[in-house]
């Protein structure tokens, strides 16, 4: 092991001050670093968790009992939307354990087969929301610029098919993720959501073939898809104005979820695996190693959002804001017989 003082200082002139500079900076920037981990995955990161499992919960439950309700009346897509609810409650199970172990400054207590299964179970959320809003913006797409041609032979079977295969295509993708050792071989209490330092090189590579084919793919699609229906709503004048506006509005929801929970965790995840692997490689962190764990650590936090952000998807298709408004309607007359 070498110290980063050696050779001793009695054998430096010149460049001893120098060297006592650097490393001085670079024990700031590691105090700096494990302040923000300390702080944000021991405080932040746990109560994200508790406030996505409290409200996501809510929201999700609330969001397929009006699908359930409301079942005939939606069509096709309804199939997509219920695939969607159960992409979240295969993830929400699993706050309360995840917010125990970061509480608890990172012990995992539950057992390494159950880190595996949790961590798979944030993947198939994770992925399996993508896939199936990319499937409700295909929808949308063909039902928009080929409503008769396309749509006209759409049936329920056949969305059943395609959510089938999406499910597939999620779990193939995310079962390789499971045997990754999740622990240290000395701290076989952690539980961590890549894999440990000596297998970071490998898991670079699949991860960066996981996010092109589970992310950046949905992603064209749905680019293409909307693109191409925005250019349709500008042009043809006998689209009616509501269908026209329940569009845009879809489309802005996909927009503010892909942008907050999607594209920051997949492009950071990949730069810190980097950085991990440059370490390993190298004996030291690239220089922007710091900005990109710290941003890294915030994206993880944001990613697990979309499970509250999903039930707006339920909240435009379903037109749920009738609902909203009657049962603020009927809360605001118990209210005043309450007063008077």
């Amino acid at each position: 092991v070498f110290s980063p003082f050696w050779p001793p200082v009695h054998t430096e002139t010149v460049s001893s001050p120098r060297k006592n500079a650097a490393v001085d900076a670079e024990r700031d920037r590691m105090n700096t670093t494990e302040w923000f981990r300390s702080v944000y995955e021991h405080v932040t990161l746990p109560t994200i968790y508790t406030f996505v499992f409290i409200i996501g919960l809510g929201a999700n439950v609330w969001g397929l009992k009006s699908l359930l309700q409301k079942w005939k009346n939606l069509g096709h897509i309804n199939v997509f939307l219920l695939n969607l609810g159960i992409a979240n409650f295969l993830f929400l199970p699993t706050l309360p354990f995840l917010t125990a172990y970061y509480f608890m400054r990172n012990k995992w207590i539950f057992g390494d087969a159950f880190c595996k299964i949790t961590r798979f179970c944030f993947n198939l959320n994770l992925y399996g929301s993508i896939g199936f809003l990319t499937c409700i913006s295909v929808h949308r797409y063909l039902a928009i610029v080929h409503p008769l041609k396309v749509m006209g032979r759409m049936t329920v079977h056949n969305s059943v098919a395609i959510s089938v295969v999406v499910w597939l295509l999620v779990s193939a993708q995310s079962l390789p993720d499971m045997l990754f050792p999740k622990n240290s071989t000395n701290r076989t209490e952690k539980c961590h959501h890549t894999t440990t330092t000596k297998y970071v090189e490998n898991y670079l590579k699949y991860s960066v073939g996981w996010t092109l084919t589970g992310f950046v793919m949905p992603l064209l699609i749905f680019l293409g898809c909307y693109g191409h229906v925005t250019l349709v709503l500008c042009h043809k004048n006998t689209i009616n104005k509501v269908v026209k506006q329940r569009s845009l509005k879809l489309m802005f929801i996909l927009i503010l979820l892909f942008s907050v929970c999607y594209i920051p965790y997949h492009i950071f995840k990949n730069l810190s695996l980097y950085s991990r692997a440059f370490f390993f490689k190298h004996g030291k962190y690239p220089t922007w190693d710091e900005g990109v764990f710290s941003a890294h650590q915030i994206s993880r936090g944001l990613v697990c959002l979309n499970s509250v952000l999903n039930p707006l998807v339920y909240l435009h298709v379903m037109d749920i804001s009738a609902q909203l408004q009657q049962l603020l309607q009927r809360f605001r007359q118990t209210f005043t017989r309450l007063n008077c």
